[in-house]
């Protein structure tokens, strides 16, 4: 039985193939329908549309589903990003973006960016630009310079700016894959 994460990744690599998708689990159904994938929950209604008609292939996500967390990960592995505001019906909209070469996308709350900030903090001291975590601000990438919390803020200093957003605030950022860790396990397997 599929799992629910292997159903929105099913869900999510069928829609963007625009093929028709039939899956289900005990909480998920995929399925299409009226030239639309979507998935329902078997406690919420439908949580996720993709139209298979649309030029500009575009995913909407049910913002109050429990299983958006699910789904905004999944996305984020396609490279789909979160576009902006609920939208009058309570949907996020994501799309495709191009990512630079050798990062991974995340959009999440702020709060997980801290938590990863301490991983790669070391790399801020070094003379140069960091590049290993970088944050989406107005349709660009900045590097993160420095992350300080006070006052129930997180302050995001880039490049050009310095950047406050509560802990419950969704950001969307890239962390550098580590290349030579995945050529290692490539050649255990």
């Amino acid at each position: 039985m599929l799992s629910n994460i292997d159903l929105v990744r099913e869900f999510v690599r069928c829609s963007i193939r625009k093929q028709d998708v039939l899956l289900a689990n005990p909480a998920l159904q995929a399925e299409t329908v009226y030239k639309s994938n979507q998935i329902t929950a078997k406690t919420e209604g439908v949580i996720a549309t993709f139209p298979l008609t649309n030029t500009a292939p575009e995913f909407s996500i049910k913002a109050t589903s429990s299983h958006w967390d699910v789904m905004n990960e999944a996305l984020a592995n396609y490279s789909y990003m979160l576009t902006g505001e609920i939208d009058s019906r309570g949907y996020y909209q994501y799309q495709y973006c191009q990512l630079p070469q050798g990062y991974q996308m995340h959009c999440t709350k702020s709060v997980f960016l801290w938590r990863a900030w301490w991983k790669y903090r070391k790399y801020a001291l070094k003379i140069g630009i960091p590049l290993e975590l970088l944050i989406r601000r107005r349709n660009s990438w900045y590097p993160i310079k420095d992350l300080i919390i006070s006052d129930g803020l997180l302050y995001i200093k880039t490049l050009g700016t310095e950047i406050a957003v509560h802990s419950d605030d969704l950001v969307i950022w890239l962390n550098k894959i580590d290349l030579s860790n995945q050529n290692s396990l490539l050649l255990q397997s």
